[in-house]
């Protein structure tokens, strides 16, 4: 299984990719920096990556799925509610590509703010 890491300061999410052609197309593009943006409790960045939306993408997801925001060209995680929300779910803008599973509690992304740096790199 491949696995990448998402760090921001003293903050790191390590991830396993799934079999998909996102997590291949994220997984080519790798070493990745960028500048995290927030969306209640989402965390979303831009990636130098284009794919299509794949068949089971979905807005709904669960905390600890890692999507991708194709029409943003985003890496997308949500811990919880977002303004769409309903109840308690994870309701992120649009529907996204899941490609990656956290290994670790992605709730410590609420300690990032707007602006932070976050960087994308194979373990």
């Amino acid at each position: 299984m491949t696995e990448l890491r998402l760090m921001s300061g003293d903050l790191e999410i390590k991830l396993e990719l799934l079999d998909t052609p996102t997590a291949r197309a994220i997984l080519e593009a790798v070493p990745i920096s960028s500048r995290v943006q927030t969306w209640g409790d989402e965390v979303y960045f831009e990636v130098p990556v284009q794919v299509d939306l794949e068949d089971d993408a979905k807005d709904v997801v669960e905390a600890g799925e890692i999507a991708f925001w194709v029409e943003g060209n985003c890496i997308a995680i949500g811990y919880g509610p977002t303004p769409i929300s309903q109840g308690n779910e994870i309701r992120l803008a649009a529907r996204t590509n899941i490609w990656a599973q956290a290994c670790d509690d992605v709730t410590i992304l609420r300690a990032l703010n707007p602006g932070d740096r976050i960087i994308v790199e194979k373990i």
